[in-house]
């Protein structure tokens, strides 16, 4: 070797010849050339760096051990060749060269070292280098001498500073096979402490049970001792058989003890051992079955603890099974703990253990280290169990609270009625329904809303009405989920309302059709009948195919628009109706009455002294209700009567009475005579309205339509609703583009001349009740402020032709003077802005969706009232109306109630009810229908027409 000037260097160890150096040999690695090349190549540069080498670089076959100390030449060669970063230099056609890392590795003694070099080389192979050196504070030893002619270095004192440095650059390898030798050798120091603790706790308790035996071996041999004294007296025999027969239960208690302690250790020691090693048990499984599973699986530790998870999840005793398991355990392990370091029995141990668990204190009076310690332990034990006790019972109590404050509990109700979904007509509803109810001292009524319980409550608690013994349970949930429906026992309830939500119509009519599928899915069947509220016509026949004869459909749009139009053709109507829907006064109801089998019905209509009947239910004709029947049909077996009565209780059939039909003037209904209307704002069932006008006024009528829709576009969806308007014969449609609330757009309208102004709910803003209202009510104040300005200006004598055949009954004529002449019907949805409108004008009638909510308690009472309503809100057949009292007697006549139910029966009609000049309400189904009055021309009759 040579210094860094050239010179030659002094051999450090003179009994060794100096060998000459010899050139260490590189090898390139192809499939052609062979092994034994003879070609030589670039030599390997060797670099020997002052700091520390990184960790992270090694190869698999080759192992740098380098001294903290060492000065070589061969980083003089490296810095004259101008290699600094790198170990090696390699042509350029052997490739991308592989960077070589470094590892320290301790080593203990050179002969460790060379064992280690030499099982790293494979015997025989062609690749190692001839000569493997070392370098040690400036000596060269040869790698192949023996291990013992080698000399001891003084560097190899310094363990932790020592390192070779081998260079093998024929071998090569991946470098995560070094890198896991590397942590399994960390590794195996912590195992090697962890066996030593293994191992000495494991001692100890063997040498204690040793010593243990000895002491009974040595007890033993006293007894036997004691037994060969030949001057113990009988006295002293006796005590000895009696310390003879102590021993002998104590050692036969000693070897249980001994028996208890190793299961106490036994059972200790087992967790932990299995959590150590209880992933390796599926391997030693497959290894006893001879099975190889080469695809990955997830470890038995973490499947155990995602079942734990799951069971805790899923059954909701488990937790507290759990803690019972452990607390019986607890109790179990520490009295055979007890009883293996004390001295008393296994049942007392047992007792003691249980004391201990319940209360903490009880261990203070144990005597002895070692069942002081045990008691400790078990008292801590108890200690955390009754908090955790503490903690499940807590969560259960609040979980229950929470559930019952949130509507999740369960309804245990029959014979109740489930309203599903939330409106602004709930109130209306409710109100109604127990109203209903007043007579059986109340019912039950479900609420289940997409809502929180509190919320609804508290908003049912402002409406201020006195339910009348009738119960109101809200619970929150979706009527789509059937777990929600069987929550509120919806098989068992006598009917169900599912509202309309306050969407707009085709979005509603969606949700309320699932809905109903919804129902239908429910397994144990449903025992009343569905009432379901829709907002368009069109979409109802769908949902009757759906739900089949269950389902009873009210169309709020449809209702309503009728309603209007009767209101608007015969002031004072929605009064009527009022009355009629509602439960506070009389309403419609059908029951079988055997003792009128057999009796016309000119007679049933006066049978009744507290009811009116109004029809028959044949039960021939499957149970068609005819409204209004000829007087000569006779009553069969099974037929119904359908009466207006104040409630189901209150009305029976009695005696005939003695009516005289005596002269009345026999005057008909005077001839229809052409009328202009006037709609403002536009509706998505307009057409249906214009369909009604259309089958109720005569030809020649004007219907005159304001809105923001443009004109190309109102025939197309007029036409896209089924209106065919070339085929209109009686109205005539006049278009005009404004909006209602701007009073330069009215003003370009001649309001004085309408007969009817109906202010309809706009469909721009029909999702918004508040806004929707507003516009009504400003478009209800322009219309009369402009009306006010214009009418004086004309002809205060003109009078409308539908009126002109009439005597001029007071109620009539302040219907159509009160707005100067035009009947103005205002659309309200919002039953709170009835109470903004002033009621001083009774032509401005508000007409409000407690109509609706009205219809909808009736159909749920009984859904056969369906049919009546239907038929008498359509455009043909029977309908409500108001006739004066010219048509059924003279001025001042006095006659019965009676007499005139007869006299309208010669008009086809029947006689319901009637309002005197002077009071403000008519009175339907009047008491004392037998006794006697005056009656004046100013009067008029409620009666069913036929309308022909």
């Amino acid at each position: 070797m040579a210094d860094r000037d050239g010179a030659p260097k002094p051999n450090p160890n003179p009994n060794k010849p100096e060998r000459p150096p010899l050139l260490k040999k590189s090898k390139t690695i192809t499939d052609k050339a062979p092994a034994s090349s003879s070609s030589s190549h670039f030599p390997a540069v060797r670099r020997v760096s002052s700091t520390p080498p990184s960790s992270a670089r090694f190869s698999s076959e080759s192992h740098t051990y380098s001294a903290a100390t060492s000065t070589s030449t061969s980083a003089s060669n490296d810095a004259n060749f101008g290699f600094g970063d790198r170990d090696y230099v390699y042509p350029s056609f052997l490739g991308p060269h592989t960077v070589r890392s470094r590892v320290n590795v301790k080593s203990t003694s050179k002969s460790q070292r060379n064992q280690l070099q030499l099982s790293k080389l494979p015997a025989g192979s062609e690749s190692m280098p001839s000569n493997l050196s070392c370098e040690e504070g400036g000596a060269k030893v040869e790698s192949n001498m023996k291990p013992n002619t080698k000399p001891k270095l003084k560097a190899e004192k310094d363990l932790n500073a020592l390192s070779i440095q081998v260079s093998n650059p024929a071998l090569s390898g991946s470098t995560s096979a070094i890198s896991s030798n590397a942590r399994r050798a960390s590794g195996n120091s912590y195992s090697w402490i962890l066996f030593l603790l293994k191992f000495v706790c494991t001692l100890s308790v063997s040498h204690t049970l040793y010593l243990r035996n000895e002491v009974s071996k040595l007890q033993k041999e006293n007894i036997s001792l004691r037994r060969v004294c030949s001057h113990v007296d009988l006295a002293s025999a006796g005590v000895m058989e009696l310390e003879e027969v102590n021993t002998l239960v104590y050692f036969g208690n000693a070897d249980s003890r001994t028996v208890s302690l190793y299961m106490v250790v036994f059972i200790l020691v087992i967790p932990f051992v299995l959590y150590k090693y209880l992933d390796y048990l599926p391997r030693i499984i497959d290894f006893l079955k001879r099975k190889c599973t080469k695809k990955e699986e997830v470890p038995l530790k973490k499947r155990i603890a995602y079942m734990v998870d799951v069971c805790f999840s899923v059954y909701p005793y488990a937790k507290l099974l759990a803690l019972l398991f452990a607390t019986l355990f607890l109790i179990g392990y520490g009295g055979l703990a007890l009883y293996a370091v004390g001295d008393g029995s296994i049942t007392e141990a047992i007792w003691l253990s249980w004391s201990f668990v319940a209360d903490s204190g009880n261990h203070a009076d144990m005597v002895g280290a070692g069942p002081r310690i045990v008691s400790v332990l078990i008292s801590s034990g108890g200690m955390l169990i009754f908090a955790m006790m503490l903690g499940l019972v807590s969560d259960a109590i609040s979980e229950k609270v929470d559930s019952l404050r949130k509507g999740k509990s369960e309804v245990i109700e029959s014979n109740h009625i489930l309203v599903l979904g939330w409106s602004d007509k709930l109130g209306s509803l409710l109100k109604q329904l127990a109203i209903a109810n007043k007579s059986i001292g109340g019912g039950v009524v479900v609420v289940l809303a997409e809502r929180d319980k509190e919320e609804m409550e508290m908003d049912i608690a402002k409406l201020e009405f006195n339910f009348m013994g009738t119960s109101v349970i809200c619970r929150s949930g979706s009527p789509l989920i059937l777990a929600d429906l069987k929550k509120v026992s919806v098989s068992k309830a006598r009917a169900i309302i599912v509202l309309a939500s306050d969407e707009n119509a085709d979005q509603s009519d969606a949700r309320a059709l699932r809905v109903v599928l919804s129902l239908t899915g429910v397994r144990e069947g449903l025992r009343g009948h569905v009432v379901v509220e829709m907002s368009d016509l069109d979409n109802e026949p769908l949902v009757k195919l759906v739900g089949g004869e269950l389902i009873e459909t009210v169309v709020a749009h449809d209702v309503i628009g009728r309603l209007m139009i009767q209101c608007a053709l015969q002031p004072g109507l929605a009064q009527i109706w009022e009355d009629i829907l509602g439960f506070e006064n009389a309403e419609f109801y059908i029951k079988r009455w055997p003792q009128l089998d057999g009796v016309p019905f000119e007679d049933v209509l006066v049978s009744f002294p507290e009811a009116i009947p109004c029809g028959v239910k044949v039960a021939a004709d499957g149970g068609k209700i005819i409204i209004n029947p000829d007087d000569r049909y006779v009553l069969k077996e099974g037929d119904e009567v359908l009466v207006i009565a104040e409630d189901d209780d209150t009305y029976a059939p009695g005696l005939l009475p003695e009516v005289n039909k005596g002269l009345f003037p026999r005057i008909t209904d005077p001839p229809k005579y052409p009328e202009r209307i006037l709609f403002c704002g536009w509706r998505r069932d307009i057409d249906d309205m214009i369909m009604v006008l259309e089958a109720l006024l005569a030809p020649g009528s004007e219907l005159w339509m304001c809105n923001e829709v443009p004109e190309k576009d109102r025939e197309r969806k007029l036409t896209d609703g089924g209106l065919d308007i070339s085929g209109l014969e009686n109205i005539k449609l006049v278009h005009h583009v404004g909006n209602a609330v701007i009073r330069r757009h009215l003003e370009g309208l001649p309001l004085e001349t309408f007969d009817s102004i109906l202010i309809l709910a706009d469909e721009s803003v029909e999702d918004s009740i508040v806004h929707s209202d507003s516009r009504s009510l400003a478009t209800l104040l322009l219309i009369r402020d402009i009306q006010s300005k214009r009418l004086p200006n004309k002809d205060a004598r003109s009078i409308p032709l539908r009126h002109s055949v009439f005597s001029q009954s007071s109620w009539i004529r302040e219907m159509q003077q009160a707005s100067d002449r035009s009947i103005i019907i205002s659309e309200i949805l919002d039953s709170r802005t009835r109470n903004l409108v002033s009621v001083s004008r009774i032509s401005d009638y508000v007409l409000s969706n407690e109509l609706v909510s009205m219809a909808l308690a009736m159909v749920a009472e009984d859904k056969q009232i369906n049919r009546v309503l239907e038929e008498l809100f359509a455009e043909e057949g029977n309908e409500l109306c108001i006739k004066p009292a010219e048509f059924y007697l003279y001025d001042q006549e006095e006659i019965c109630f009676y007499d005139i139910m007869r006299r309208g029966r010669q008009r086809q009609e029947i006689v319901i009810g009637y309002r005197i000049a002077a009071a403000e309400r008519a009175v339907i189904n009047p008491a004392g229908k037998s006794e006697q009055r005056k009656w004046s021309l100013d009067d008029v009759f409620v009666v069913i027409s036929s309308g022909d």
